[in-house]
Protein backbone atom coordinates (compact mmCIF):
# COMPACT_ATOMS: atom_id res chain seq x y z
CA UNK A 1 0.00 0.00 0.00
CA UNK A 2 1.40 3.53 -0.89
CA UNK A 3 2.00 6.16 1.61
CA UNK A 4 -0.81 8.26 -0.28
CA UNK A 5 -3.12 5.54 -0.72
CA UNK A 6 -6.85 6.99 0.15
CA UNK A 7 -7.98 5.56 3.83
CA UNK A 8 -11.12 4.71 2.12
CA UNK A 9 -9.58 2.24 -0.32
CA UNK A 10 -7.97 0.47 2.85
CA UNK A 11 -9.89 -3.01 2.65
CA UNK A 12 -10.91 -4.65 6.19
CA UNK A 13 -10.36 -8.04 6.44
CA UNK A 14 -13.55 -10.28 6.07
CA UNK A 15 -15.51 -11.23 8.82
CA UNK A 16 -14.37 -14.75 8.65
CA UNK A 17 -10.45 -14.03 9.01
CA UNK A 18 -11.07 -11.67 11.97
CA UNK A 19 -12.92 -14.38 13.81
CA UNK A 20 -10.12 -16.73 13.32
CA UNK A 21 -7.96 -13.88 14.11
CA UNK A 22 -9.97 -13.50 18.16
CA UNK A 23 -10.19 -17.17 17.96
CA UNK A 24 -6.30 -17.55 17.77
CA UNK A 25 -5.91 -14.99 19.95
CA UNK A 26 -8.45 -16.77 22.30
CA UNK A 27 -6.22 -20.03 21.97
CA UNK A 28 -3.09 -18.17 22.72
CA UNK A 29 -4.16 -16.69 26.26
CA UNK A 30 -5.74 -20.23 27.30
CA UNK A 31 -2.47 -22.25 26.59
CA UNK A 32 -0.94 -19.47 28.14
CA UNK A 33 -2.84 -20.20 31.23
CA UNK A 34 -3.63 -24.02 31.10
CA UNK A 35 -0.03 -24.65 33.44
CA UNK A 36 -1.58 -22.46 35.93
CA UNK A 37 -5.38 -24.11 35.64
CA UNK A 38 -3.50 -27.43 35.85
CA UNK A 39 -0.92 -26.44 38.97
CA UNK A 40 -4.03 -25.48 40.63
CA UNK A 41 -6.50 -28.53 39.73
CA UNK A 42 -3.16 -30.61 41.43
CA UNK A 43 -3.06 -28.28 44.75
CA UNK A 44 -6.55 -28.82 44.82
CA UNK A 45 -6.37 -33.02 44.63
CA UNK A 46 -3.72 -32.69 47.18
CA UNK A 47 -4.71 -30.78 48.95
CA UNK A 48 -1.66 -28.06 48.89
CA UNK A 49 -1.29 -24.99 49.82
CA UNK A 50 -5.21 -24.34 50.81
CA UNK A 51 -5.56 -20.46 51.88
CA UNK A 52 -4.95 -19.16 55.16
CA UNK A 53 -8.59 -18.37 56.66
CA UNK A 54 -6.96 -18.06 60.02
CA UNK A 55 -4.97 -14.36 59.70
CA UNK A 56 -6.20 -11.57 59.42
CA UNK A 57 -3.69 -8.99 57.43
CA UNK A 58 -5.18 -6.13 59.20
CA UNK A 59 -4.68 -6.46 62.66
CA UNK A 60 -3.75 -9.29 65.21
CA UNK A 61 -4.71 -9.97 68.87
CA UNK A 62 -2.30 -9.73 72.10
CA UNK A 63 -4.02 -13.48 73.00
CA UNK A 64 -6.85 -15.14 72.52
CA UNK A 65 -9.48 -16.90 74.69
CA UNK A 66 -11.89 -19.38 74.10
CA UNK A 67 -15.87 -18.25 74.62
CA UNK A 68 -17.04 -22.04 75.99
CA UNK A 69 -15.14 -24.22 78.43
CA UNK A 70 -16.33 -27.44 79.76
CA UNK A 71 -18.11 -27.24 83.60
CA UNK A 72 -16.64 -29.24 86.23
CA UNK A 73 -18.48 -32.53 85.16
CA UNK A 74 -17.62 -32.20 81.55
CA UNK A 75 -20.87 -32.70 80.02
CA UNK A 76 -22.04 -28.89 79.28
CA UNK A 77 -19.90 -25.86 77.05
CA UNK A 78 -20.44 -22.70 79.08
CA UNK A 79 -19.61 -19.08 78.79
CA UNK A 80 -17.37 -18.77 81.79
CA UNK A 81 -17.52 -15.66 84.28
CA UNK A 82 -13.96 -14.33 82.97
CA UNK A 83 -16.46 -13.13 79.58
CA UNK A 84 -18.79 -11.88 81.13
CA UNK A 85 -18.04 -8.70 81.15
CA UNK A 86 -18.98 -8.32 77.42
CA UNK A 87 -21.36 -12.12 76.75
CA UNK A 88 -24.25 -13.09 78.82
CA UNK A 89 -24.55 -16.41 80.02
CA UNK A 90 -25.19 -19.20 77.35
CA UNK A 91 -24.36 -23.31 77.39
CA UNK A 92 -24.81 -26.52 75.44
CA UNK A 93 -24.49 -30.08 75.52
CA UNK A 94 -21.12 -31.18 75.42
CA UNK A 95 -22.38 -34.43 73.81
CA UNK A 96 -24.90 -33.27 70.93
CA UNK A 97 -28.37 -35.39 71.26
CA UNK A 98 -28.94 -36.78 68.07
CA UNK A 99 -32.47 -35.07 67.56
CA UNK A 100 -30.36 -31.41 68.28
CA UNK A 101 -30.50 -29.06 65.48
CA UNK A 102 -27.93 -26.69 66.83
CA UNK A 103 -27.87 -22.87 66.15
CA UNK A 104 -25.21 -20.21 66.55
CA UNK A 105 -25.83 -16.26 66.15
CA UNK A 106 -22.92 -14.17 66.26
CA UNK A 107 -23.12 -10.15 66.70
CA UNK A 108 -22.24 -7.66 68.87
CA UNK A 109 -25.32 -6.52 71.25
CA UNK A 110 -27.73 -6.22 68.95
CA UNK A 111 -27.91 -10.03 68.81
CA UNK A 112 -27.33 -9.89 72.85
CA UNK A 113 -30.62 -8.12 72.94
CA UNK A 114 -29.12 -4.77 74.83
CA UNK A 115 -30.41 -2.70 76.31
CA UNK A 116 -32.24 -5.64 77.90
CA UNK A 117 -30.79 -9.50 78.21
CA UNK A 118 -30.75 -12.20 75.58
CA UNK A 119 -34.36 -13.45 77.29
CA UNK A 120 -35.76 -10.88 74.85
CA UNK A 121 -33.11 -10.96 71.82
CA UNK A 122 -34.04 -12.02 68.46
CA UNK A 123 -31.91 -15.30 69.12
CA UNK A 124 -34.64 -16.28 71.86
CA UNK A 125 -37.67 -15.31 69.77
CA UNK A 126 -36.41 -17.11 66.66
CA UNK A 127 -35.78 -20.43 69.21
CA UNK A 128 -39.23 -20.33 70.40
CA UNK A 129 -40.96 -19.68 66.68
CA UNK A 130 -38.44 -22.65 65.36
CA UNK A 131 -40.11 -25.39 67.89
CA UNK A 132 -43.68 -23.70 67.10
CA UNK A 133 -42.64 -24.29 63.41
CA UNK A 134 -41.26 -27.30 63.38
CA UNK A 135 -41.75 -29.36 66.89
CA UNK A 136 -40.17 -32.69 65.61
CA UNK A 137 -36.57 -31.51 66.15
CA UNK A 138 -34.89 -29.64 69.37
CA UNK A 139 -34.03 -26.69 68.37
CA UNK A 140 -31.14 -24.89 70.31
CA UNK A 141 -30.59 -20.84 70.04
CA UNK A 142 -26.88 -20.25 71.61
CA UNK A 143 -26.80 -16.11 71.47
CA UNK A 144 -23.05 -14.95 70.91
CA UNK A 145 -23.50 -11.70 70.96
CA UNK A 146 -20.72 -9.77 72.71
CA UNK A 147 -20.83 -6.08 73.95
CA UNK A 148 -19.26 -4.23 71.74
CA UNK A 149 -17.78 -7.03 69.49
CA UNK A 150 -16.52 -6.05 65.81
CA UNK A 151 -16.47 -8.34 62.85
CA UNK A 152 -12.76 -8.85 63.36
CA UNK A 153 -13.07 -9.47 67.07
CA UNK A 154 -15.63 -12.55 65.97
CA UNK A 155 -13.98 -14.14 63.77
CA UNK A 156 -11.81 -16.15 66.51
CA UNK A 157 -15.89 -16.85 67.85
CA UNK A 158 -16.47 -18.25 64.81
CA UNK A 159 -13.82 -19.85 64.34
CA UNK A 160 -13.99 -21.76 68.00
CA UNK A 161 -18.04 -22.05 67.56
CA UNK A 162 -17.30 -24.17 64.31
CA UNK A 163 -15.97 -27.11 66.49
CA UNK A 164 -19.25 -27.67 68.19
CA UNK A 165 -21.38 -29.75 65.74
CA UNK A 166 -23.28 -26.45 64.37
CA UNK A 167 -25.96 -26.70 61.90
CA UNK A 168 -26.40 -23.28 61.42
CA UNK A 169 -24.49 -19.94 61.82
CA UNK A 170 -26.15 -16.47 61.94
CA UNK A 171 -24.24 -13.58 61.58
CA UNK A 172 -25.14 -9.74 62.46
CA UNK A 173 -22.32 -7.16 62.92
CA UNK A 174 -21.56 -3.60 61.47
CA UNK A 175 -21.90 -1.07 63.78
CA UNK A 176 -18.59 -1.74 65.99
CA UNK A 177 -16.41 -1.54 63.50
CA UNK A 178 -15.22 1.96 65.07
CA UNK A 179 -14.76 1.32 68.47
CA UNK A 180 -11.19 0.70 68.66
CA UNK A 181 -8.80 2.82 67.03
CA UNK A 182 -6.47 0.30 65.04
CA UNK A 183 -4.11 1.64 62.12
CA UNK A 184 -3.76 0.68 58.69
CA UNK A 185 -0.53 1.91 57.26
CA UNK A 186 0.88 -1.43 56.08
CA UNK A 187 -2.09 -2.15 54.24
CA UNK A 188 -2.34 1.75 52.43
CA UNK A 189 1.42 1.36 52.11
CA UNK A 190 0.98 -1.03 49.40
CA UNK A 191 -1.49 1.12 47.35
CA UNK A 192 -5.13 0.06 46.08
CA UNK A 193 -3.90 -1.65 42.83
CA UNK A 194 -1.67 -4.46 44.58
CA UNK A 195 -4.21 -4.90 47.70
CA UNK A 196 -6.76 -5.59 45.09
CA UNK A 197 -4.39 -8.25 43.37
CA UNK A 198 -2.97 -9.57 46.29
CA UNK A 199 -6.43 -10.26 46.93
CA UNK A 200 -7.55 -12.07 44.16
CA UNK A 201 -4.51 -14.04 44.46
CA UNK A 202 -4.59 -15.25 48.14
CA UNK A 203 -7.74 -17.00 47.41
CA UNK A 204 -5.80 -19.36 45.04
CA UNK A 205 -4.26 -22.23 46.51
CA UNK A 206 -0.81 -21.99 43.54
CA UNK A 207 -0.18 -18.54 44.83
CA UNK A 208 -0.61 -19.69 48.66
CA UNK A 209 2.00 -22.60 48.14
CA UNK A 210 4.08 -20.80 45.77
CA UNK A 211 4.24 -17.80 48.25
CA UNK A 212 5.09 -20.06 50.92
CA UNK A 213 8.28 -21.41 49.22
CA UNK A 214 9.52 -18.36 48.48
CA UNK A 215 9.93 -17.20 51.96
CA UNK A 216 11.37 -20.53 53.25
CA UNK A 217 13.74 -20.24 50.63
CA UNK A 218 14.73 -16.79 51.87
CA UNK A 219 14.88 -17.97 55.15
CA UNK A 220 11.55 -16.10 56.10
CA UNK A 221 8.32 -18.01 57.91
CA UNK A 222 5.05 -16.60 57.01
CA UNK A 223 4.23 -15.74 60.22
CA UNK A 224 6.54 -13.18 60.66
CA UNK A 225 5.34 -11.38 57.39
CA UNK A 226 2.62 -10.11 60.26
CA UNK A 227 4.80 -8.02 62.04
CA UNK A 228 3.77 -5.32 61.44
CA UNK A 229 -0.18 -5.93 61.98
CA UNK A 230 -1.46 -3.34 65.00
CA UNK A 231 -1.73 -5.73 68.01
CA UNK A 232 -4.91 -5.20 69.64
CA UNK A 233 -5.32 -6.63 73.60
CA UNK A 234 -7.10 -9.80 74.15
CA UNK A 235 -10.47 -7.86 75.04
CA UNK A 236 -12.14 -4.72 73.43
CA UNK A 237 -11.01 -1.47 74.88
CA UNK A 238 -13.00 0.75 72.97
CA UNK A 239 -12.53 4.62 72.91
CA UNK A 240 -15.88 5.66 74.37
CA UNK A 241 -15.16 3.31 77.15
CA UNK A 242 -12.88 6.10 78.59
CA UNK A 243 -13.29 9.35 79.79
CA UNK A 244 -12.65 11.81 76.57
CA UNK A 245 -13.22 8.95 74.63
CA UNK A 246 -15.46 11.32 72.36
CA UNK A 247 -12.88 13.68 71.79
CA UNK A 248 -10.33 11.19 70.34
CA UNK A 249 -12.53 11.08 67.12
CA UNK A 250 -11.97 13.07 64.24
CA UNK A 251 -12.58 13.09 60.37
CA UNK A 252 -10.11 10.64 59.29
CA UNK A 253 -10.72 9.16 55.86
CA UNK A 254 -7.87 6.99 55.63
CA UNK A 255 -9.25 5.42 58.68
CA UNK A 256 -12.43 5.79 57.56
CA UNK A 257 -11.52 3.46 54.43
CA UNK A 258 -9.46 1.25 56.33
CA UNK A 259 -12.17 0.27 58.47
CA UNK A 260 -14.13 -0.72 55.82
CA UNK A 261 -11.87 -2.47 53.65
CA UNK A 262 -11.83 -4.54 57.16
CA UNK A 263 -15.25 -5.04 57.25
CA UNK A 264 -15.65 -5.95 53.91
CA UNK A 265 -12.75 -8.72 54.24
CA UNK A 266 -13.84 -9.93 57.50
CA UNK A 267 -17.38 -10.42 56.13
CA UNK A 268 -15.89 -12.06 53.09
CA UNK A 269 -13.77 -14.49 55.11
CA UNK A 270 -17.05 -15.26 57.63
CA UNK A 271 -18.67 -16.70 54.68
CA UNK A 272 -15.85 -18.63 53.74
CA UNK A 273 -14.60 -20.01 57.03
CA UNK A 274 -18.41 -21.67 56.82
CA UNK A 275 -18.25 -22.84 53.52
CA UNK A 276 -14.89 -24.50 54.30
CA UNK A 277 -16.43 -25.99 57.33
CA UNK A 278 -19.94 -27.08 55.24
CA UNK A 279 -22.22 -25.33 57.82
CA UNK A 280 -24.45 -23.20 56.87
CA UNK A 281 -24.69 -19.71 57.25
CA UNK A 282 -27.45 -17.03 57.57
CA UNK A 283 -26.31 -13.31 57.14
CA UNK A 284 -28.23 -10.46 58.54
CA UNK A 285 -27.73 -6.55 57.03
CA UNK A 286 -27.64 -4.55 60.19
CA UNK A 287 -30.29 -1.42 60.55
CA UNK A 288 -29.51 1.67 62.23
CA UNK A 289 -31.84 4.75 63.71
CA UNK A 290 -31.94 7.14 60.97
CA UNK A 291 -34.81 9.97 62.08
CA UNK A 292 -34.35 9.93 65.87
CA UNK A 293 -30.71 9.82 66.61
CA UNK A 294 -28.85 12.85 65.85
CA UNK A 295 -24.98 11.85 64.77
CA UNK A 296 -22.94 11.96 68.06
CA UNK A 297 -20.44 14.21 66.63
CA UNK A 298 -20.40 16.69 63.99
CA UNK A 299 -16.99 19.14 63.20
CA UNK A 300 -16.55 21.16 60.21
CA UNK A 301 -14.74 21.12 56.91
CA UNK A 302 -11.13 21.55 57.98
CA UNK A 303 -10.95 24.43 55.15
CA UNK A 304 -13.10 26.14 56.36
CA UNK A 305 -12.50 29.76 56.66
CA UNK A 306 -13.75 31.66 59.63
CA UNK A 307 -16.04 33.93 57.89
CA UNK A 308 -17.24 30.74 55.48
CA UNK A 309 -17.82 29.41 59.47
CA UNK A 310 -19.91 32.66 60.50
CA UNK A 311 -21.85 32.26 57.28
CA UNK A 312 -22.31 28.92 57.99
CA UNK A 313 -23.95 29.81 61.41
CA UNK A 314 -25.56 32.67 60.42
CA UNK A 315 -27.06 30.36 57.66
CA UNK A 316 -28.63 28.04 60.51
CA UNK A 317 -29.59 30.44 63.03
CA UNK A 318 -31.76 31.96 59.92
CA UNK A 319 -33.39 27.97 59.05
CA UNK A 320 -34.05 27.64 62.84
CA UNK A 321 -35.72 31.38 63.08
CA UNK A 322 -38.01 30.24 59.90
CA UNK A 323 -39.25 27.23 62.35
CA UNK A 324 -39.94 28.69 65.47
CA UNK A 325 -41.48 31.77 64.22
CA UNK A 326 -45.57 32.07 64.13
CA UNK A 327 -45.39 31.98 60.45
CA UNK A 328 -43.22 28.65 60.08
CA UNK A 329 -42.24 28.13 56.60
CA UNK A 330 -40.14 24.97 55.84
CA UNK A 331 -39.58 25.61 52.56
CA UNK A 332 -37.60 28.71 53.17
CA UNK A 333 -35.87 26.22 56.00
CA UNK A 334 -34.81 23.96 54.19
CA UNK A 335 -33.33 26.30 51.46
CA UNK A 336 -30.80 27.95 54.02
CA UNK A 337 -30.08 24.33 55.82
CA UNK A 338 -29.23 23.52 51.83
CA UNK A 339 -26.64 26.58 51.40
CA UNK A 340 -24.87 25.63 54.49
CA UNK A 341 -24.39 21.86 53.91
CA UNK A 342 -23.32 23.23 50.55
CA UNK A 343 -20.99 25.80 52.21
CA UNK A 344 -20.08 22.50 54.77
CA UNK A 345 -20.26 19.20 52.96
CA UNK A 346 -18.77 17.67 55.90
CA UNK A 347 -20.71 18.54 59.01
CA UNK A 348 -22.93 15.84 59.76
CA UNK A 349 -25.41 17.97 62.16
CA UNK A 350 -26.04 20.75 59.43
CA UNK A 351 -27.50 17.15 57.14
CA UNK A 352 -29.39 16.31 60.25
CA UNK A 353 -31.49 19.25 60.38
CA UNK A 354 -31.65 19.27 56.87
CA UNK A 355 -33.32 16.47 56.86
CA UNK A 356 -35.31 16.96 59.94
CA UNK A 357 -36.66 19.92 57.63
CA UNK A 358 -37.54 17.86 54.73
CA UNK A 359 -39.61 15.31 56.70
CA UNK A 360 -41.59 18.06 58.40
CA UNK A 361 -42.04 19.64 54.80
CA UNK A 362 -43.46 15.61 53.57
CA UNK A 363 -39.75 16.18 51.54
CA UNK A 364 -39.57 12.09 52.40
CA UNK A 365 -36.83 11.08 49.81
CA UNK A 366 -35.00 13.92 50.24
CA UNK A 367 -35.70 13.68 53.48
CA UNK A 368 -34.14 9.93 54.00
CA UNK A 369 -31.23 10.86 51.61
CA UNK A 370 -30.17 13.50 54.01
CA UNK A 371 -30.43 11.03 56.79
CA UNK A 372 -28.01 8.85 55.46
CA UNK A 373 -25.48 11.46 55.03
CA UNK A 374 -25.80 12.78 58.37
CA UNK A 375 -25.04 9.69 59.61
CA UNK A 376 -22.58 8.59 57.30
CA UNK A 377 -20.45 11.88 58.02
CA UNK A 378 -20.84 11.00 62.24
CA UNK A 379 -17.90 11.55 63.29
CA UNK A 380 -18.18 9.25 65.82
CA UNK A 381 -19.85 6.72 63.70
CA UNK A 382 -21.66 4.35 65.82
CA UNK A 383 -23.63 3.28 63.30
CA UNK A 384 -23.07 0.79 60.45
CA UNK A 385 -21.86 2.88 57.57
CA UNK A 386 -23.79 2.78 54.12
CA UNK A 387 -20.78 1.27 52.40
CA UNK A 388 -20.34 -1.11 54.80
CA UNK A 389 -24.92 -2.14 54.64
CA UNK A 390 -23.55 -2.47 50.51
CA UNK A 391 -20.67 -4.86 51.15
CA UNK A 392 -22.84 -6.94 52.87
CA UNK A 393 -25.67 -7.39 49.94
CA UNK A 394 -22.58 -7.36 47.90
CA UNK A 395 -21.09 -10.36 49.06
CA UNK A 396 -24.01 -12.16 49.90
CA UNK A 397 -25.30 -11.98 46.11
CA UNK A 398 -21.75 -13.04 44.89
CA UNK A 399 -21.44 -15.85 47.13
CA UNK A 400 -25.33 -17.07 47.32
CA UNK A 401 -25.28 -17.08 50.77
CA UNK A 402 -28.62 -16.46 52.27
CA UNK A 403 -29.62 -13.10 53.55
CA UNK A 404 -32.09 -11.72 55.99
CA UNK A 405 -31.92 -7.42 54.76
CA UNK A 406 -33.10 -6.18 58.34
CA UNK A 407 -32.54 -2.89 57.31
CA UNK A 408 -34.86 -3.34 54.16
CA UNK A 409 -37.14 -5.08 56.64
CA UNK A 410 -37.79 -1.84 59.06
CA UNK A 411 -38.11 0.46 56.34
CA UNK A 412 -40.99 -1.41 54.78
CA UNK A 413 -42.95 -1.00 58.33
CA UNK A 414 -41.66 2.43 59.16
CA UNK A 415 -43.35 5.71 58.57
CA UNK A 416 -42.39 7.01 54.87
CA UNK A 417 -39.43 4.22 54.96
CA UNK A 418 -37.35 6.05 57.01
CA UNK A 419 -36.48 3.95 60.59
CA UNK A 420 -36.42 6.12 63.99
CA UNK A 421 -37.83 5.42 67.42
CA UNK A 422 -41.17 3.12 66.37
CA UNK A 423 -38.42 0.22 66.05
CA UNK A 424 -35.16 1.20 67.81
CA UNK A 425 -34.80 1.97 71.31
CA UNK A 426 -31.69 4.03 70.70
CA UNK A 427 -29.01 4.69 67.81
CA UNK A 428 -29.46 0.66 66.93
CA UNK A 429 -31.02 -1.75 69.30
CA UNK A 430 -34.33 -2.66 68.48
CA UNK A 431 -37.29 -2.91 70.85
CA UNK A 432 -38.86 -5.81 71.86
CA UNK A 433 -41.37 -5.72 68.87
CA UNK A 434 -37.91 -5.18 66.46
CA UNK A 435 -36.50 -8.68 67.79
CA UNK A 436 -39.79 -10.25 67.24
CA UNK A 437 -39.85 -9.62 63.53
CA UNK A 438 -36.46 -10.31 62.89
CA UNK A 439 -37.06 -14.11 64.09
CA UNK A 440 -39.93 -13.99 62.21
CA UNK A 441 -38.10 -12.73 58.98
CA UNK A 442 -35.36 -15.43 60.11
CA UNK A 443 -37.98 -18.56 60.37
CA UNK A 444 -39.36 -17.81 56.69
CA UNK A 445 -36.08 -17.34 55.42
CA UNK A 446 -35.07 -21.03 57.08
CA UNK A 447 -38.32 -22.27 55.79
CA UNK A 448 -37.04 -20.70 52.33
CA UNK A 449 -33.67 -22.64 52.38
CA UNK A 450 -35.96 -26.19 53.34
CA UNK A 451 -33.98 -25.93 56.90
CA UNK A 452 -37.39 -25.89 58.20
CA UNK A 453 -40.32 -27.68 57.92
CA UNK A 454 -43.65 -25.96 59.34
CA UNK A 455 -46.68 -27.35 60.60
CA UNK A 456 -50.16 -26.18 59.44
CA UNK A 457 -51.02 -22.74 61.59
CA UNK A 458 -47.72 -22.44 62.95
CA UNK A 459 -47.73 -18.75 63.18
CA UNK A 460 -50.53 -18.51 65.61
CA UNK A 461 -48.89 -20.85 67.62
CA UNK A 462 -45.93 -18.96 67.22
CA UNK A 463 -47.87 -15.90 68.71
CA UNK A 464 -49.03 -17.57 71.95
CA UNK A 465 -45.41 -18.93 72.98
CA UNK A 466 -44.33 -15.00 72.56
CA UNK A 467 -46.87 -14.34 74.76
CA UNK A 468 -46.30 -16.53 77.60
CA UNK A 469 -42.67 -16.00 77.28
CA UNK A 470 -42.85 -11.81 77.49
CA UNK A 471 -46.04 -12.72 80.64
CA UNK A 472 -42.68 -15.25 81.91
CA UNK A 473 -40.56 -12.01 82.67
CA UNK A 474 -41.08 -9.71 85.76
CA UNK A 475 -41.02 -6.57 86.71
CA UNK A 476 -37.11 -6.39 87.87
CA UNK A 477 -36.11 -7.50 84.11
CA UNK A 478 -37.89 -4.39 82.38
CA UNK A 479 -36.35 -2.08 85.05
CA UNK A 480 -32.89 -3.41 84.76
CA UNK A 481 -33.42 -3.05 81.08
CA UNK A 482 -34.51 0.84 81.36
CA UNK A 483 -31.16 1.67 83.61
CA UNK A 484 -28.92 -0.04 80.87
CA UNK A 485 -30.41 1.96 78.54
CA UNK A 486 -29.69 4.97 80.04
CA UNK A 487 -26.14 4.06 80.55
CA UNK A 488 -25.92 3.11 77.03
CA UNK A 489 -27.28 6.79 75.93
CA UNK A 490 -24.44 8.54 78.34
CA UNK A 491 -22.07 6.04 76.92
CA UNK A 492 -22.32 6.89 72.97
CA UNK A 493 -22.88 10.53 74.41
CA UNK A 494 -19.06 10.06 75.91
CA UNK A 495 -20.49 10.46 79.40
CA UNK A 496 -18.08 7.94 81.19
CA UNK A 497 -15.91 9.06 83.63
CA UNK A 498 -14.02 5.99 84.05
CA UNK A 499 -10.25 7.02 83.34
CA UNK A 500 -8.01 5.07 81.09
CA UNK A 501 -5.34 2.37 83.10
CA UNK A 502 -2.10 4.48 83.88
CA UNK A 503 -4.07 7.91 83.41
CA UNK A 504 -4.09 9.95 86.18
CA UNK A 505 -6.67 12.21 87.66
CA UNK A 506 -6.06 15.86 86.89
CA UNK A 507 -5.50 17.93 89.90
CA UNK A 508 -7.69 20.93 89.88
CA UNK A 509 -5.91 24.68 89.77
CA UNK A 510 -5.17 26.18 92.78
CA UNK A 511 -7.68 29.30 93.16
CA UNK A 512 -6.21 32.79 92.16
CA UNK A 513 -4.02 30.52 89.23
CA UNK A 514 -3.08 33.09 86.65
CA UNK A 515 -3.32 31.35 83.99
CA UNK A 516 -6.86 29.91 84.30
CA UNK A 517 -8.12 32.94 86.06
CA UNK A 518 -11.18 34.14 83.88
CA UNK A 519 -11.96 30.95 81.77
Amino acid sequence: MSADQPESEIKEPPPANRRRLWTFRLAAVLVGLAPFAIFEGLCLLCDWGRPSLHEDPFVGFRATQPLFVLNDDETRYEIPQSRQWYFRPASFAAKKPANEFRIFCLGGSTVQGEPFEPATAFPKWLEIALRAADPKRDWNVVNCGGISYATYRLVPVLQEVLQYQPDLIIFCEGHNEFLEYRAFDHIQRRGKILNAALDVASRSRSFTLLREGYLRLNGVSSSDTRDQRPKLPTEVEALLDYRGGLEEYHHDEAWRSGVISHFRYSIRRIVELTREAGVPLVLINPVSNFADCPPFKSEHLESLRPDELEQWESLCEAARGHLHTEHRDLYKAAQLFEQACQLDPLHAGGFYNLAKCYDAAGEFELARAAYLQAKDLDVCPLRVLQPMNDAVLEIASESDTPLVDALQLFESRSAHGIVGGDWLVDHVHPGFAGHQLLADALTKKLIEIDIVEPLSGWEEIKQEKYRAHFDSLDKLYFERGMATLQRLRGWAQGRVKRLRPGVQEAKPEKVGDSAKEGD
